[in-house]
């Protein structure tokens, strides 16, 4: 199901249809405590591991020290000493982020979060990654922490896609200039591809997905960027969603970014 949301450009303002139903994937009546909290957001699930072995975390008010036992929502879990919920319920949205959102739950200055196009859904949700205010596209919104986690491991080689556009005519030296890459905190990040689509316009390939990679290289190769857009996660296209909309992830598309090595690299073909 599309979930559609009408954008007046002139007022600015977002008008919301209403949800009547929502694609939800749920939980077994029990998990695994380590997995429970890496879905609850707590940490990635070896983190989850190392805190339950410092002690850290308790289940009904005793330790727990065994990542292995099972755990329920009825049951009163804490890191830290602070209260833990099990999640029942897990959602998974593709959105097409409008320009002038960012991706903060808490954002400052009077700016838009992107959560709140998500007014119909009572879970606290999170985005996995950011883009920045300009940069419109697609991101993943969920409220699984164990999810957000994989997806941005660079162990799982998840490519991201972007669409780039220049004032100026981009040559071979530009994309040569390009795929050298660029070193950004003391490591040197370089695409993964870049092709020239228009004369104007460019699809770049990253794998690393740092914060403004994608404007610096372009800076870097001396061109004037002047709209970019993320239309690829993995396997996950953008396709013609309009921006301001978003769609549940179907189970086959969540699962197919944590396939094999091959099933990746031909899903991001």
């Amino acid at each position: 199901m599309i979930l559609r949301l009408n954008i007046n450009t002139q007022s600015n303002k977002i008008f919301f249809s209403k949800i009547t139903n929502y694609n939800k994937f749920h939980f077994m009546d029990t998990l695994r405590l380590n997995l429970a909290l890496a879905k609850s957001g707590v940490a990635s699930r070896r983190k989850c591991d190392e805190l339950i072995f410092a002690g850290r975390v308790t289940v009904n008010g005793k330790v727990a020290d065994n990542p292995g036992i099972r755990v329920s929502e009825t049951d009163r879990i804490a890191v830290n000493g602070r209260s833990v919920r099990v999640k029942k319920t897990q959602y998974y949205f593709l959105l097409n982020k409008p320009k002038g959102y960012v991706c903060s739950a808490k954002p400052a200055n009077g700016q838009n979060s992107v959560l709140t196009l998500f007014k119909d859904v009572r879970e606290r949700l999170f985005t996995v990654g950011r883009l920045d205010k300009e940069t419109t596209g697609l991101i993943l919104v969920t409220n699984d922490g164990d999810f957000a986690n994989r997806v941005m491991h660079p162990s799982f080689g998840i490519q991201k896609e972007y669409l780039a556009k220049v004032w100026q005519e981009i040559t071979d030296v530009h994309l040569k200039t390009l795929m050298e890459g660029i070193e950004m905190e003391g490591v040197l990040l370089k695409p993964v591809r870049v092709t020239k689509v228009r004369k104007g316009t460019l699809k770049i390939t990253v794998m690393e997905g740092k914060k403004r990679e994608v404007r610096e290289m372009v800076a870097h190769a001396g061109l004037d960027l002047f709209d970019l857009k993320r239309i690829r996660i993995g396997g996950l296209h953008l396709g013609t969603l309009s921006e301001g909309v978003y769609r549940n992830l179907t189970e086959s598309e969540k699962n197919s970014l944590f396939g094999t090595k091959q099933q990746r690299l031909k899903g991001q073909e």
